[in-house]
Protein backbone atom coordinates (compact mmCIF):
# COMPACT_ATOMS: atom_id res chain seq x y z
CA UNK A 1 0.00 0.00 0.00
CA UNK A 2 1.27 3.72 -0.42
CA UNK A 3 2.43 4.88 2.18
CA UNK A 4 1.42 8.72 1.65
CA UNK A 5 -2.38 7.62 1.61
CA UNK A 6 -2.23 9.02 -1.73
CA UNK A 7 -5.95 10.47 -2.80
CA UNK A 8 -7.80 12.88 -2.82
CA UNK A 9 -8.79 12.90 1.27
CA UNK A 10 -5.17 13.90 1.56
CA UNK A 11 -5.82 17.37 0.16
CA UNK A 12 -7.52 19.88 2.74
CA UNK A 13 -7.77 22.89 -0.08
CA UNK A 14 -8.86 23.37 -3.38
CA UNK A 15 -8.09 26.88 -2.77
CA UNK A 16 -5.63 27.51 -6.04
CA UNK A 17 -3.85 30.33 -4.21
CA UNK A 18 -2.61 27.92 -1.78
CA UNK A 19 1.17 26.60 -2.04
CA UNK A 20 4.74 27.21 -1.25
CA UNK A 21 8.06 29.95 -2.34
CA UNK A 22 9.91 27.03 -2.53
CA UNK A 23 9.94 26.05 -5.72
CA UNK A 24 6.43 27.87 -6.92
CA UNK A 25 4.60 24.72 -5.89
CA UNK A 26 1.23 24.76 -5.61
CA UNK A 27 -0.76 21.35 -4.50
CA UNK A 28 -4.25 22.62 -6.60
CA UNK A 29 -2.21 21.50 -9.45
CA UNK A 30 -1.59 17.85 -8.45
CA UNK A 31 -4.27 15.43 -9.90
CA UNK A 32 -7.12 13.82 -7.98
CA UNK A 33 -5.11 10.76 -6.00
CA UNK A 34 -1.59 11.80 -7.19
CA UNK A 35 -0.17 14.19 -4.54
CA UNK A 36 3.14 12.34 -3.77
CA UNK A 37 3.18 11.07 -7.43
CA UNK A 38 2.72 14.75 -8.38
CA UNK A 39 5.45 16.28 -5.65
CA UNK A 40 7.95 13.98 -6.13
CA UNK A 41 8.10 14.63 -9.65
CA UNK A 42 8.14 18.41 -9.68
CA UNK A 43 11.12 17.86 -6.58
CA UNK A 44 12.82 15.43 -9.54
CA UNK A 45 12.17 17.78 -12.44
CA UNK A 46 14.12 20.45 -9.95
CA UNK A 47 17.04 18.64 -9.33
CA UNK A 48 17.72 17.39 -12.85
CA UNK A 49 17.23 20.97 -14.42
CA UNK A 50 20.04 22.19 -11.20
CA UNK A 51 17.58 24.27 -10.20
CA UNK A 52 17.84 22.39 -6.92
CA UNK A 53 22.12 22.18 -7.04
CA UNK A 54 24.00 18.94 -5.38
CA UNK A 55 24.11 20.10 -1.55
CA UNK A 56 21.05 21.96 -1.28
CA UNK A 57 18.69 21.15 1.82
CA UNK A 58 14.43 20.02 1.14
CA UNK A 59 12.49 22.18 3.32
CA UNK A 60 11.15 20.25 6.61
CA UNK A 61 8.60 17.70 5.39
CA UNK A 62 6.38 18.97 8.16
CA UNK A 63 7.17 23.13 7.38
CA UNK A 64 6.57 21.92 3.22
CA UNK A 65 3.51 20.04 4.34
CA UNK A 66 2.02 22.80 5.86
CA UNK A 67 2.25 25.53 2.94
CA UNK A 68 1.09 22.90 0.75
CA UNK A 69 -1.79 21.93 3.46
CA UNK A 70 -1.82 18.77 2.82
CA UNK A 71 -0.61 15.76 5.39
CA UNK A 72 2.72 15.44 6.02
CA UNK A 73 2.55 11.81 5.00
CA UNK A 74 2.48 13.03 1.28
CA UNK A 75 5.85 14.91 1.59
CA UNK A 76 7.46 12.51 3.57
CA UNK A 77 6.41 9.81 0.70
CA UNK A 78 7.86 12.01 -2.11
CA UNK A 79 11.18 12.29 -0.26
CA UNK A 80 11.07 8.69 0.30
CA UNK A 81 11.07 8.18 -3.22
CA UNK A 82 13.44 10.57 -3.97
CA UNK A 83 15.78 8.77 -1.43
CA UNK A 84 15.21 5.24 -3.37
CA UNK A 85 16.15 7.29 -6.30
CA UNK A 86 19.77 8.16 -5.27
CA UNK A 87 18.55 11.97 -5.51
CA UNK A 88 18.64 13.07 -1.90
CA UNK A 89 19.79 11.31 1.35
CA UNK A 90 18.20 11.90 4.85
CA UNK A 91 21.32 13.56 7.02
CA UNK A 92 19.48 13.61 10.67
CA UNK A 93 19.39 16.83 12.07
CA UNK A 94 20.91 18.11 8.80
CA UNK A 95 17.80 17.83 6.55
CA UNK A 96 17.53 16.16 3.47
CA UNK A 97 20.20 16.98 1.08
CA UNK A 98 20.50 16.71 -2.74
CA UNK A 99 22.95 14.34 -3.96
CA UNK A 100 23.04 14.20 -7.13
CA UNK A 101 20.41 13.83 -10.80
CA UNK A 102 20.98 10.86 -12.63
CA UNK A 103 22.55 12.08 -16.46
CA UNK A 104 19.12 10.33 -17.97
CA UNK A 105 17.08 12.28 -15.59
CA UNK A 106 16.66 15.51 -17.56
CA UNK A 107 14.70 14.10 -20.53
CA UNK A 108 15.47 15.17 -23.33
CA UNK A 109 17.93 17.50 -22.15
CA UNK A 110 19.66 15.07 -20.48
CA UNK A 111 22.35 15.24 -21.86
CA UNK A 112 23.40 18.49 -22.30
CA UNK A 113 23.34 18.16 -18.36
CA UNK A 114 25.55 15.61 -18.64
CA UNK A 115 28.18 17.69 -20.80
CA UNK A 116 28.09 20.56 -18.52
CA UNK A 117 28.72 18.13 -15.37
CA UNK A 118 31.85 16.46 -17.15
CA UNK A 119 34.27 18.99 -17.09
CA UNK A 120 37.21 17.05 -19.34
CA UNK A 121 35.22 16.62 -22.26
CA UNK A 122 36.42 19.53 -24.03
CA UNK A 123 39.67 20.79 -25.21
CA UNK A 124 40.52 23.61 -25.02
CA UNK A 125 39.06 23.80 -21.91
CA UNK A 126 36.29 26.97 -21.38
CA UNK A 127 36.48 29.77 -19.02
CA UNK A 128 33.60 27.59 -17.02
CA UNK A 129 35.84 24.61 -16.46
CA UNK A 130 36.54 25.18 -13.24
CA UNK A 131 33.43 26.13 -11.69
CA UNK A 132 32.30 22.46 -13.30
CA UNK A 133 35.17 20.69 -11.61
CA UNK A 134 34.21 22.52 -8.15
CA UNK A 135 30.53 21.26 -8.55
CA UNK A 136 31.18 17.97 -9.61
CA UNK A 137 30.80 15.87 -6.55
CA UNK A 138 33.66 13.48 -5.58
CA UNK A 139 35.15 11.97 -2.81
CA UNK A 140 38.44 13.35 -2.37
CA UNK A 141 39.70 16.66 -4.20
CA UNK A 142 43.26 16.99 -4.91
CA UNK A 143 42.80 20.40 -7.45
CA UNK A 144 46.30 22.21 -7.02
CA UNK A 145 46.03 25.67 -5.10
CA UNK A 146 44.09 24.44 -1.88
CA UNK A 147 45.29 25.06 1.12
CA UNK A 148 44.06 23.47 4.62
CA UNK A 149 40.89 24.98 5.04
CA UNK A 150 40.24 22.93 8.21
CA UNK A 151 43.23 24.68 9.87
CA UNK A 152 41.91 28.09 9.40
CA UNK A 153 42.71 29.77 12.72
CA UNK A 154 39.11 30.33 13.71
CA UNK A 155 39.46 31.54 17.26
CA UNK A 156 42.38 34.00 16.41
CA UNK A 157 40.19 35.25 13.82
CA UNK A 158 37.48 35.72 16.25
CA UNK A 159 39.55 37.35 18.71
CA UNK A 160 41.31 40.00 16.54
CA UNK A 161 37.58 40.55 15.16
CA UNK A 162 36.08 41.87 18.49
CA UNK A 163 39.39 44.01 18.99
CA UNK A 164 38.74 45.92 15.86
CA UNK A 165 34.86 45.99 16.45
CA UNK A 166 36.01 47.30 20.11
CA UNK A 167 38.20 49.89 18.61
CA UNK A 168 36.71 50.80 15.86
CA UNK A 169 34.87 54.28 15.42
CA UNK A 170 31.64 54.84 14.37
CA UNK A 171 33.09 56.66 10.73
CA UNK A 172 35.63 53.12 10.73
CA UNK A 173 31.73 51.62 8.88
CA UNK A 174 31.89 53.86 6.58
CA UNK A 175 33.35 53.81 3.17
CA UNK A 176 37.24 53.40 3.12
CA UNK A 177 40.28 54.34 0.43
CA UNK A 178 40.06 51.94 -2.59
CA UNK A 179 43.27 52.07 -1.92
CA UNK A 180 42.88 49.72 1.21
CA UNK A 181 42.94 50.53 4.77
CA UNK A 182 46.14 52.11 5.58
CA UNK A 183 46.39 49.53 9.10
CA UNK A 184 46.43 46.47 6.17
CA UNK A 185 48.66 48.44 4.14
CA UNK A 186 51.17 48.94 6.54
CA UNK A 187 51.01 45.14 7.84
CA UNK A 188 51.36 44.42 3.57
CA UNK A 189 54.97 46.43 3.95
CA UNK A 190 56.27 44.94 6.78
CA UNK A 191 55.71 41.36 5.78
CA UNK A 192 57.06 42.36 2.35
CA UNK A 193 60.26 43.43 3.86
CA UNK A 194 60.55 40.53 5.77
CA UNK A 195 59.47 37.84 4.43
CA UNK A 196 59.51 38.33 0.44
CA UNK A 197 62.79 41.12 0.39
CA UNK A 198 60.93 43.48 -0.78
CA UNK A 199 61.41 47.71 0.05
CA UNK A 200 57.65 49.59 -0.14
CA UNK A 201 55.71 52.21 1.37
CA UNK A 202 52.46 51.59 2.52
CA UNK A 203 51.57 54.18 -0.56
CA UNK A 204 52.51 51.72 -3.04
CA UNK A 205 49.87 49.12 -1.86
CA UNK A 206 46.76 48.36 -3.24
CA UNK A 207 44.46 46.17 -1.52
CA UNK A 208 42.22 43.84 -4.14
CA UNK A 209 40.04 40.72 -4.48
CA UNK A 210 42.91 38.31 -4.37
CA UNK A 211 45.63 37.26 -6.80
CA UNK A 212 42.82 37.10 -9.76
CA UNK A 213 41.51 40.94 -9.18
CA UNK A 214 45.09 41.65 -9.24
CA UNK A 215 45.89 40.29 -12.76
CA UNK A 216 42.49 41.59 -13.70
CA UNK A 217 43.08 45.29 -12.94
CA UNK A 218 46.43 45.20 -14.22
CA UNK A 219 45.60 43.85 -17.47
CA UNK A 220 43.12 46.62 -17.75
CA UNK A 221 45.95 49.47 -16.82
CA UNK A 222 47.83 47.66 -19.27
CA UNK A 223 45.61 47.64 -22.23
CA UNK A 224 45.31 51.71 -21.70
CA UNK A 225 48.61 51.91 -22.46
CA UNK A 226 49.20 50.11 -25.29
CA UNK A 227 49.85 46.65 -24.39
CA UNK A 228 47.91 44.31 -26.45
CA UNK A 229 49.20 41.03 -25.22
CA UNK A 230 51.04 39.79 -22.49
CA UNK A 231 53.16 36.65 -22.46
CA UNK A 232 53.07 33.32 -19.59
CA UNK A 233 54.80 30.61 -18.97
CA UNK A 234 54.24 26.78 -20.94
CA UNK A 235 53.08 25.18 -18.89
CA UNK A 236 51.46 27.55 -16.89
CA UNK A 237 48.38 28.44 -15.14
CA UNK A 238 45.28 27.88 -17.31
CA UNK A 239 43.03 29.98 -14.62
CA UNK A 240 45.76 32.87 -14.79
CA UNK A 241 46.00 32.76 -19.26
CA UNK A 242 41.73 33.03 -18.65
CA UNK A 243 42.17 36.25 -16.50
CA UNK A 244 44.48 38.07 -18.65
CA UNK A 245 42.51 36.70 -21.56
CA UNK A 246 39.30 38.20 -20.32
CA UNK A 247 40.92 41.59 -21.36
CA UNK A 248 43.71 41.02 -23.74
CA UNK A 249 43.45 39.19 -27.23
CA UNK A 250 46.49 37.14 -26.71
CA UNK A 251 48.88 35.38 -24.10
CA UNK A 252 52.20 34.02 -26.17
CA UNK A 253 53.72 31.11 -24.19
CA UNK A 254 56.89 30.85 -23.51
CA UNK A 255 58.68 27.70 -22.90
CA UNK A 256 59.92 26.77 -18.83
CA UNK A 257 62.81 24.15 -18.35
CA UNK A 258 64.56 23.46 -15.61
CA UNK A 259 65.80 26.89 -14.89
CA UNK A 260 62.66 28.63 -15.51
CA UNK A 261 61.60 30.46 -17.87
CA UNK A 262 63.55 30.95 -21.81
CA UNK A 263 64.12 35.01 -21.27
CA UNK A 264 65.78 34.08 -25.32
CA UNK A 265 61.92 32.76 -26.36
CA UNK A 266 60.33 35.53 -24.23
CA UNK A 267 62.35 37.58 -26.67
CA UNK A 268 61.50 35.91 -29.48
CA UNK A 269 57.88 36.46 -29.02
CA UNK A 270 57.94 40.53 -28.86
CA UNK A 271 56.06 40.60 -26.04
CA UNK A 272 56.15 43.87 -24.11
CA UNK A 273 55.16 42.12 -20.68
CA UNK A 274 55.15 38.33 -19.29
CA UNK A 275 53.42 37.05 -16.40
CA UNK A 276 55.88 34.90 -14.03
CA UNK A 277 55.15 32.40 -11.11
CA UNK A 278 59.47 32.39 -10.22
CA UNK A 279 59.45 31.22 -6.54
CA UNK A 280 57.49 28.28 -7.47
CA UNK A 281 56.73 28.43 -11.11
CA UNK A 282 52.82 26.64 -11.31
CA UNK A 283 52.62 23.91 -12.11
CA UNK A 284 56.10 22.57 -12.83
CA UNK A 285 57.72 24.09 -9.21
CA UNK A 286 61.03 25.21 -10.76
CA UNK A 287 62.36 28.64 -9.19
CA UNK A 288 63.88 30.82 -11.53
CA UNK A 289 67.60 30.20 -11.54
CA UNK A 290 70.00 33.37 -11.07
CA UNK A 291 71.40 33.38 -14.63
CA UNK A 292 67.34 33.39 -15.79
CA UNK A 293 67.01 36.40 -13.05
CA UNK A 294 69.82 38.22 -14.36
CA UNK A 295 68.23 37.47 -18.35
CA UNK A 296 65.08 38.66 -17.48
CA UNK A 297 65.86 41.27 -15.85
CA UNK A 298 68.00 43.05 -18.82
CA UNK A 299 64.98 42.64 -21.00
CA UNK A 300 63.28 44.60 -18.67
CA UNK A 301 65.71 46.95 -18.37
CA UNK A 302 64.95 47.44 -22.47
CA UNK A 303 61.67 48.31 -21.89
CA UNK A 304 59.91 44.98 -20.44
CA UNK A 305 56.81 44.87 -17.70
CA UNK A 306 57.33 41.51 -15.44
CA UNK A 307 53.98 40.87 -13.71
CA UNK A 308 55.13 38.90 -10.85
CA UNK A 309 52.56 36.25 -8.94
CA UNK A 310 54.36 35.64 -6.02
CA UNK A 311 52.33 31.99 -6.30
CA UNK A 312 53.15 29.52 -3.04
CA UNK A 313 56.35 31.57 -2.39
CA UNK A 314 55.87 30.94 1.61
CA UNK A 315 55.06 27.45 1.51
CA UNK A 316 58.70 26.03 0.84
CA UNK A 317 60.70 22.93 2.85
CA UNK A 318 64.14 21.78 1.17
CA UNK A 319 65.16 24.63 -0.37
CA UNK A 320 66.40 28.03 1.07
CA UNK A 321 64.16 31.36 0.42
CA UNK A 322 64.31 33.42 -2.78
CA UNK A 323 64.03 37.11 -3.08
CA UNK A 324 60.82 38.38 -5.26
CA UNK A 325 61.70 39.84 -8.15
CA UNK A 326 60.20 43.14 -7.06
CA UNK A 327 63.49 43.33 -4.58
CA UNK A 328 65.78 43.48 -7.28
CA UNK A 329 63.80 45.85 -10.16
CA UNK A 330 61.24 47.65 -8.49
CA UNK A 331 60.61 49.69 -11.20
CA UNK A 332 60.20 46.76 -13.66
CA UNK A 333 58.02 44.70 -11.81
CA UNK A 334 54.31 44.45 -10.97
CA UNK A 335 53.73 42.66 -7.77
CA UNK A 336 50.87 40.38 -6.87
CA UNK A 337 50.37 38.05 -3.32
CA UNK A 338 47.89 36.73 -1.39
CA UNK A 339 46.57 35.16 1.82
CA UNK A 340 44.63 32.79 0.09
CA UNK A 341 46.78 29.76 0.63
CA UNK A 342 48.17 30.67 3.54
CA UNK A 343 44.53 31.29 5.62
CA UNK A 344 41.58 30.98 2.92
CA UNK A 345 40.14 31.59 -0.50
CA UNK A 346 37.30 33.02 0.54
CA UNK A 347 38.73 35.82 2.20
CA UNK A 348 39.53 37.44 -0.92
CA UNK A 349 41.96 39.68 0.45
CA UNK A 350 45.77 40.29 -1.64
CA UNK A 351 47.49 43.15 -2.49
CA UNK A 352 49.58 44.35 -5.84
CA UNK A 353 52.13 47.13 -6.05
CA UNK A 354 52.77 48.66 -9.52
CA UNK A 355 55.41 50.49 -10.38
CA UNK A 356 54.91 54.50 -10.61
CA UNK A 357 53.98 55.10 -13.95
CA UNK A 358 50.91 52.60 -13.49
CA UNK A 359 50.10 53.06 -9.84
CA UNK A 360 47.52 55.77 -10.27
CA UNK A 361 45.96 54.02 -12.98
CA UNK A 362 45.44 50.64 -11.17
CA UNK A 363 43.59 52.76 -8.11
CA UNK A 364 41.74 53.97 -10.40
CA UNK A 365 40.58 50.61 -11.81
CA UNK A 366 40.17 49.63 -8.26
CA UNK A 367 37.56 52.48 -7.37
CA UNK A 368 35.76 52.21 -10.18
CA UNK A 369 35.47 48.09 -9.97
CA UNK A 370 34.28 48.29 -6.32
CA UNK A 371 35.44 51.08 -4.42
CA UNK A 372 37.66 49.13 -2.14
CA UNK A 373 37.39 45.80 -0.51
CA UNK A 374 35.23 45.24 2.87
CA UNK A 375 36.94 47.25 5.79
CA UNK A 376 36.36 45.25 8.63
CA UNK A 377 38.04 41.75 7.14
CA UNK A 378 41.29 44.10 6.00
CA UNK A 379 41.23 45.57 9.31
CA UNK A 380 41.38 41.74 11.34
CA UNK A 381 43.93 40.60 9.05
CA UNK A 382 45.72 43.88 9.91
CA UNK A 383 45.88 42.89 13.28
CA UNK A 384 46.87 39.05 12.82
CA UNK A 385 49.67 40.22 10.72
CA UNK A 386 51.59 42.81 12.66
CA UNK A 387 50.66 40.60 16.09
CA UNK A 388 52.18 37.68 14.78
CA UNK A 389 49.62 35.04 14.21
CA UNK A 390 49.73 35.00 10.36
CA UNK A 391 53.45 33.72 10.47
CA UNK A 392 52.86 31.65 13.30
CA UNK A 393 49.90 30.01 10.89
CA UNK A 394 52.52 29.39 8.13
CA UNK A 395 55.06 27.59 10.64
CA UNK A 396 51.91 25.30 11.11
CA UNK A 397 51.16 24.59 7.67
CA UNK A 398 54.51 23.96 6.71
CA UNK A 399 55.06 21.26 9.56
CA UNK A 400 51.72 19.97 7.69
CA UNK A 401 51.91 20.18 4.77
CA UNK A 402 55.36 18.85 4.60
CA UNK A 403 53.86 15.61 5.96
CA UNK A 404 51.35 15.54 3.44
CA UNK A 405 53.73 16.21 0.58
CA UNK A 406 55.71 12.96 1.78
CA UNK A 407 52.74 11.18 2.13
CA UNK A 408 51.66 11.87 -1.64
CA UNK A 409 55.20 11.21 -3.01
CA UNK A 410 54.97 8.00 -1.22
CA UNK A 411 51.99 7.21 -3.14
CA UNK A 412 52.73 7.90 -6.49
CA UNK A 413 56.21 5.83 -6.25
CA UNK A 414 53.47 2.91 -5.01
CA UNK A 415 50.38 3.29 -7.33
CA UNK A 416 52.19 5.23 -10.16
CA UNK A 417 55.16 3.35 -11.55
CA UNK A 418 56.80 5.22 -14.04
CA UNK A 419 55.31 8.67 -12.95
CA UNK A 420 58.30 11.31 -12.46
CA UNK A 421 57.37 13.66 -9.66
CA UNK A 422 58.27 17.51 -10.18
CA UNK A 423 58.12 20.65 -7.49
CA UNK A 424 58.21 18.61 -4.54
CA UNK A 425 60.61 21.00 -2.56
CA UNK A 426 57.99 24.22 -1.99
CA UNK A 427 54.03 24.80 -2.43
CA UNK A 428 50.66 22.55 -2.25
CA UNK A 429 50.69 20.29 -5.10
CA UNK A 430 52.92 17.91 -6.89
CA UNK A 431 53.07 17.67 -10.97
CA UNK A 432 53.52 14.29 -12.05
CA UNK A 433 54.73 13.56 -16.04
CA UNK A 434 54.58 10.08 -17.92
CA UNK A 435 55.71 8.48 -20.45
CA UNK A 436 54.74 9.97 -24.25
CA UNK A 437 53.39 6.83 -24.93
CA UNK A 438 50.98 6.56 -22.01
CA UNK A 439 47.58 7.54 -21.16
CA UNK A 440 45.70 10.61 -22.08
CA UNK A 441 45.87 12.77 -18.93
CA UNK A 442 42.07 13.89 -20.05
CA UNK A 443 41.28 10.51 -20.18
CA UNK A 444 43.06 10.16 -17.07
CA UNK A 445 41.34 12.35 -14.86
CA UNK A 446 37.57 11.97 -16.29
CA UNK A 447 38.52 8.08 -15.32
CA UNK A 448 39.81 9.02 -11.77
CA UNK A 449 36.62 11.89 -11.16
CA UNK A 450 34.51 8.49 -12.34
CA UNK A 451 36.15 6.28 -9.05
CA UNK A 452 35.14 10.05 -6.41
CA UNK A 453 38.58 11.67 -6.89
CA UNK A 454 39.43 15.15 -8.75
CA UNK A 455 42.49 16.09 -10.07
CA UNK A 456 43.72 18.58 -12.84
CA UNK A 457 45.12 17.38 -16.52
CA UNK A 458 49.01 18.78 -17.46
CA UNK A 459 47.54 19.64 -20.64
CA UNK A 460 44.78 22.14 -19.09
CA UNK A 461 48.04 24.18 -18.78
CA UNK A 462 49.69 24.11 -22.01
CA UNK A 463 49.53 25.94 -24.92
CA UNK A 464 52.14 23.93 -26.24
CA UNK A 465 52.82 20.71 -27.36
CA UNK A 466 53.86 18.24 -24.60
CA UNK A 467 53.52 14.89 -23.11
CA UNK A 468 50.31 13.75 -20.42
CA UNK A 469 50.77 14.49 -16.50
CA UNK A 470 48.84 15.41 -13.73
CA UNK A 471 48.71 18.31 -11.51
CA UNK A 472 47.98 16.83 -7.64
CA UNK A 473 47.10 19.15 -4.32
CA UNK A 474 48.03 17.63 -1.36
CA UNK A 475 47.92 20.28 1.06
CA UNK A 476 44.41 19.67 1.87
CA UNK A 477 43.74 16.14 2.87
CA UNK A 478 45.43 13.78 5.46
CA UNK A 479 48.36 11.43 4.29
CA UNK A 480 45.95 8.35 4.63
CA UNK A 481 43.24 10.04 2.85
CA UNK A 482 46.04 11.03 0.02
CA UNK A 483 46.91 7.72 0.03
CA UNK A 484 43.84 5.84 -0.80
CA UNK A 485 43.08 8.70 -3.84
CA UNK A 486 46.42 8.17 -5.53
CA UNK A 487 45.46 4.16 -5.40
CA UNK A 488 42.42 4.92 -7.27
CA UNK A 489 44.23 7.24 -10.01
CA UNK A 490 46.77 4.61 -10.52
CA UNK A 491 44.08 2.04 -10.84
CA UNK A 492 42.09 4.35 -13.21
CA UNK A 493 45.40 4.21 -15.37
CA UNK A 494 46.31 0.93 -15.16
CA UNK A 495 42.53 0.24 -17.06
CA UNK A 496 42.90 2.55 -19.54
CA UNK A 497 46.63 1.36 -20.09
CA UNK A 498 45.08 -2.53 -20.89
CA UNK A 499 42.43 -0.75 -23.13
CA UNK A 500 45.30 1.22 -25.38
CA UNK A 501 43.90 4.54 -24.15
CA UNK A 502 47.34 6.20 -25.96
CA UNK A 503 47.87 10.09 -25.26
CA UNK A 504 48.47 12.42 -27.99
CA UNK A 505 50.53 15.17 -27.78
CA UNK A 506 48.63 18.82 -26.40
CA UNK A 507 49.12 22.08 -27.76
Amino acid sequence: MDRSKDDAADRSTTDPDVGADFLQLRSAEAPLGGLAGWLTARLRSAIAEGRLPVGSRLPPSRQLAAELRVSRGVVTEAYRRLAEDGHVAGRGRGGTVVLAAPEAAAGGGGEQHADRARPFTAFPPGPEVFDTLRAAPSRVDLSPGVPDLSAFPRAAWLRAERAVLAGLAAGGFGYGDPRGAYELRRAVAAWLARFRGVAADPDEVVIVAGTAQALTLLARVLAAHGVREVAVEDPGSLGVRQHLRHVLPATPPVPVDAEGIRVDALRATGARAVLLTPAHQFPTGVVLSGPRRRQLMAWAEEGGLVIEDDYDAEHRYDRPPVAALRAALPGRVCYAGSVSKVLAPALRLGWVLAPAPYHDALVAEKRFTDLGNAVLAQLVLARLMESGVLEAQLRLLRRRHRSRRDAMTAAIRRYLPGAVVHGAAAGLHLTVTFAEDSVSDLALSAASLDRGVKVQPLSWHRQLPGGPGLVLGYAANSPDVLASAVAEVGAARSELLSAGRSAPSTG
